[in-house]
């Protein structure tokens, strides 16, 4: 399953100017999407580098979201007992 991460956010924290605040829409190959947004230390990152610490802070929540939706829009075969 490939997640495509979107920049839906990039700006200075307003609570802490030496922070940015990020928000990702995160979507799989099913359409199915996760927004999460996190605060990092700005200090002397690129903004690749900010996302990068982004989506590290983020990645376990976003990979407990994917896990639990990965069966929404199957459907239950009571008959083979399967999810298909």
């Amino acid at each position: 399953m490939a997640l495509k991460y979107e920049i839906n956010m990039f700006e200075t924290d307003s609570s802490d100017a030496s922070k940015t605040f990020v928000t990702l829409i995160v979507k799989d190959d099913a359409a199915h999407s996760f927004v999460i947004s996190k605060s990092v230390t700005t200090g002397s990152n690129t903004d690749a580098q900010i996302i990068k610490a982004v989506q590290a802070a983020a990645q376990t929540e976003i990979d407990n979201h994917f896990a639990q939706a990965a069966n929404i829009g199957k459907t239950w075969n009571p008959d083979t007992e399967a999810i298909e």
